[in-house]
């Protein structure tokens, strides 16, 4: 891959990654783990809702910590069978990066291990015994349209729309409505009206919850069915 693809960081408060492009964090400040199961898991119900063959979708793969997250989630859970995972980045994080920002949760460090490897190799996919991943690299306004999957559950963590106003198009969030099955959720930090909006037109009921930290309010939501 052309560098030139790269995700372009700096590193601010001890080691947290903030994309230069956006300027903006790929996870708190605070406690990015606490922040990823709080917003993306219990906002989509999990891991309540894991069953056989669950499928989580994700616009914004970025350092990889919500995949982690649910990883460890789904083996706590005691499923059987993998977890199925797809990540759509624009920008994907060089593997020194990917090290140096996943090295702030070793607590994470088992699921980090096959990731890191994979990315080492240059293969943005990986299976173990627990999930089944694969990361398309590409704009998402492109990619998302031709991918022939339907996700349980969405973790919307592009970053904030103000900055990237291109991953929460309307046009966008249909998509991810059309690439959902009967019941499916999402969660999401932001909760900026224009997204709510976008995905209420969607077919999501839109729910704007209390938010982690600092931040006052969240947004989550389940299509029909």
């Amino acid at each position: 891959m052309d560098e030139s693809q790269h995700a372009i960081l700096e590193w601010r408060d001890g080691g947290v990654p903030v994309s230069t492009r956006f300027d903006d964090p790929y996870f708190s400040f605070q406690d990015g783990l606490a922040e990823t199961r709080y917003v993306f898991l219990a906002g989509n119900g999990l891991p309540g809702r894991f069953r056989p063959g669950f499928h989580i979708a994700e616009l914004g793969f970025g350092t990889g910590l919500n995949l982690l997250a649910a990883m460890a989630a789904w083996q706590a859970s005691g499923q059987a069978g993998r977890l199925r995972y797809t990540g759509f980045e624009a920008f994907p994080m060089a593997v020194g990066d990917l090290q140096r920002a996943l090295s702030r949760f070793p607590e994470l460090s088992d699921q980090a291990g096959p990731l890191l490897t994979a990315w080492q190799a240059g293969a943005f996919g990986f299976e173990t015994g627990t999930v089944r991943a694969s990361i398309t690299i590409g704009d998402a306004r492109d990619t998302l349209p031709g991918w022939d999957g339907a996700a349980d559950a969405w973790f919307l963590d592009g970053f904030a729309p103000a900055r990237n106003p291109e991953l929460w198009q309307p046009d966008l969030m249909a998509e991810v409505a059309r690439h959902s099955g009967p019941g499916a959720t999402f969660a999401t930090y932001t909760a900026a009206g224009a997204v709510r909006r976008a995905l209420a037109e969607a077919g999501f009921a839109v729910e704007r919850l209390p938010g982690y930290g600092r931040k006052r309010h969240m947004t989550a939501g389940r299509l029909p069915g």
